[in-house]
């Protein structure tokens, strides 16, 4: 019986083999080595199989007369690499091929050891002379393809594949790999089309269905992709990485319970997978599931850290410390951009007789946070000194922001379908001198283009609030409040220090003057309203313990969120009812046009703030009302904004440094009515003389710290911190 096994299954994978399986031909072999681990037919046949790789029929009339090494020179090879010993396979073949160098056989094994070795360039010579030996062995040439893919020959692999599919239809892998080549290049749709070619050859091929799904979430194609995820998983339940773009594709489709469970299952098929953790403590946060915290404080360290690396934006809410996010973002940036090209790559020229050009590049080039508070600078920039370019990679949503960005630049380029190639051909060829980066590791980041050099000088500024650790990036533009000197040490770039505030507004922001009554917002007529309208990821139990305490001695007081998510809410009322106050005395705010949101904000009494990421956009919003905002001045830089906020709107009495002062000023405030109007009164004054919303002012000290370092970019300098004072 075990004799007719083994027969039934060498005959299923060679069936296999001729049609170019080689993966259910190899699982074929492996399988039945698993239950007679001593069969030397199945050990020799999964060593010619060799990796990704076909084993020919032998090539008569070798240089030397012989034809093929013998039977036994081959069953030595094979048990030597099914025992893990590749380096003595490779010196093995090295010797063999000196005598049998027209052995297709030989060189296929040469090529198979040489991949499993990483030694991409001889795996590419000895495919090369299979292909030259064999040119009717397809297997061959597409796995070409796969090695020319792996050493960055993209054009050329791409070659490989098309012949392969023109000789040879059916060969379902080469559909797929062609594939992932015009899906690396940005052809997405084209993309599409072959991996749908390569199911249909193959209906069961788990890796289409897992890239098609990957390209239709890349489309937007999101209920598409959901269920090609699920047919994906179908197939292969454990496939960790299916579950994982199932997650990300229920994130984007707003279902967030859902995008937890999914990155929970693909954690349960791999433990310590890093990206499904960052993505649940993410979708966790969001939905203020606080049991995130716990899975935070397990796996802290492996977290980008000493692990693999971590996408650092969703864990800045975890914690406040400058130096584990330095470190997790040189671990992203080493790890999963490209390698960062010399700053000589592109050699500055003299701005004389001409103007700096400046190149903005972002996603959110619309109605958005970062263009509320860009408005201004791009509406005083110095045009007599300055050449502006945009380039948005963002949806095209047509809008106020939108219109004032198009009204107030030189050049606009939507360059969202743009390959990252094209996208670094075009940004050279505007010659541009400075290209600042406005989205960081933020959500539509994308930095891959920065690390190829856009212009002689690049900048991180606005969109993250911390270091981005990556080398290709020179500056971040900061203040001395947002980093101060104790905490210098937790920033790659060098820094641009701007006199009063790092954070740029714009003072002509409208605020409606359409009557609007607390009862229309769901409050109440009497009490303090305190309000907290950040996001609901920047709220963690800590602050929100403290939030309880004062509302428990402040009769009458509501809290006022923002939220748009149904389980968020209950959440947050569960929380306020174990802690003794009444879910009911939380008010849920949802969107609204910016200028009523600005109305709105004025029937708050106390905006009290989150702390390991502060209010940042928000807590603009709440100063130009006329809101005080009541803040704890942590250490890294998403935890002192407000700090900052507040010390250039006139107000460093409402920043405190120790949570207990943090408590006993919101309770102080909110039990002296006299006192809170003063500071109303302050702040009413302030906005309007203050460095905070001096937008012309801000916009001249920010264009002398670009001119600055580019003037050391120019003179060949070292970079170095740079001080600006106006």
């Amino acid at each position: 019986m075990a004799k007719l096994k083994v027969d039934q299954a060498m005959k299923r994978a060679k069936a296999h083999m001729r049609k170019g399986e080689m993966a259910e031909a190899r699982a074929l072999y492996e399988a039945i080595l698993a239950d007679y681990p001593k069969n030397e037919r199945v050990k020799t046949a999964l060593a010619e199989l060799s990796g990704p790789v076909k084993v020919a029929a032998p090539v008569k009339g070798a240089a030397s007369g012989a034809t093929e090494p013998p039977a036994e020179v081959f069953a030595k090879l094979s048990q030597a690499y099914q025992a893990g010993r590749l380096q003595d396979v490779h010196a093995m073949t090295g010797q063999l091929l000196g005598q049998y160098g027209n052995s297709g056989k030989l060189w296929n094994f040469r090529a198979a050891v040489s991949s499993n070795l990483n030694l991409l360039s001889d795996a590419e010579q000895a495919l090369r002379n299979v292909v030259r030996l064999q040119p009717d062995m397809v297997a061959a040439k597409s796995n070409l393809g796969v090695i020319l893919e792996r050493l960055g020959k993209l054009d050329e692999a791409e070659e490989c594949y098309r012949a392969v599919i023109a000789r040879t239809p059916d060969f379902a892998e080469a559909h797929n790999n062609l594939g992932n080549i015009l899906k690396s290049a940005g052809k997405l749709a084209e993309a599409q089309a072959c991996y749908l070619n390569a199911i249909a050859r193959k209906p069961d091929y788990v890796d289409a269905h897992y890239n098609l799904a990957n390209t239709l979430r890349e489309r937007d194609l999101l209920e598409d992709a959901k269920q090609q995820y699920f047919k994906t998983l179908k197939l292969q339940p454990k496939l960790a990485e299916a579950w994982y773009g199932l997650g990300q594709t229920m994130a984007a489709l707003k279902s967030l319970p859902e995008a937890v469970e999914a990155y929970q299952r693909a954690l349960a098929v791999k433990p310590g997978y890093v990206p499904a953790m960052v993505e649940q403590l993410r979708d966790q946060s969001h939905l203020c599931d606080w049991r995130a915290c716990d899975l935070f404080a397990q796996h802290a360290t492996q977290l980008g850290i000493t692990g693999d690396a971590a996408l650092p934006f969703p864990l800045l809410p975890f914690e406040d410390n400058p130096a584990h996010q330095l470190a997790r973002s040189r671990n992203f940036a080493k790890s999963l951009l490209p390698p960062a090209a010399p700053v000589s790559t592109i050699k500055p020229t003299s701005p004389e007789g001409r103007r700096i050009r400046l190149g903005y590049f972002s996603a959110d080039f619309h109605d958005h946070a970062t263009m509320f508070l860009m408005a201004g600078i791009l509406r005083h920039h110095d045009r007599s000194k300055f050449e502006i370019f945009v380039f948005s990679y963002g949806k095209n949503k047509d809008g106020a922001q939108r219109d004032q960005v198009l009204d107030n630049v030189d050049q606009f380029f939507d360059v969202r379908d743009m390959s990252d190639s094209d996208l670094i051909t075009l940004a050279r060829a505007q010659n541009l001198d400075i290209a600042i980066d406005l989205k960081g590791y933020t959500r539509d980041s994308r930095l891959e283009p920065f690390a190829a050099r856009l212009a002689p000088l690049q900048i991180s500024y606005l969109g993250y609030p911390g270091t981005l650790g990556c080398d290709f990036i020179d500056y971040i533009v900061a203040d001395p409040v947002v980093i101060p000197p104790e905490q210098r040490g937790g920033y790659h770039e060098k820094i641009i220090y701007l006199p009063d505030c790092y954070q740029p507004n714009d003072n002509t922001r409208e605020i409606s003057t359409k009557a609007m009554t607390r009862a229309e917002l769901g409050l109440p007529e009497d009490g303090i309203v305190f309000c907290c309208l950040n996001n609901n990821y920047k709220i963690m139990p800590t602050e929100f313990a403290i939030w309880m305490r004062v509302m428990a001695k402040v009769e009458g007081s509501v809290l006022w969120l923002w939220c748009n998510n149904d389980v968020a809410k209950a959440n947050l009322s569960a929380a306020a009812e174990k802690q003794g106050i009444s879910g009911d005395r939380l008010i849920f705010a949802g969107y609204m046009p910016q200028s009523k949101h600005l109305a709105r904000l004025r029937h708050a009494d106390l905006f009290i703030d989150t702390f390991n990421v502060n209010a940042h956009t928000t807590a603009s919003d709440a100063l130009w009302a006329g809101l005080p905002v009541v803040t704890l001045a942590g250490k890294q830089f998403a935890a002192r904004v407000a700090a900052s906020l507040l010390s250039a709107v006139g107000l460093p009495e409402l920043i405190t440094d120790t949570p207990a002062a943090y408590e006993e000023l919101i309770l102080k405030l909110a039990q002296n009515p006299d006192m809170l109007s003063d500071i109303r009164t302050k702040l009413a004054a302030n906005r309007q003389t203050k460095a905070l919303f001096d937008t012309e002012g801000y916009t001249r000290g920010f264009e002398q710290g670009l001119e600055r370092a580019f003037a050391q970019r120019l003179a060949g300098e070292a970079f170095s911190d740079i001080a600006v004072s106006v």
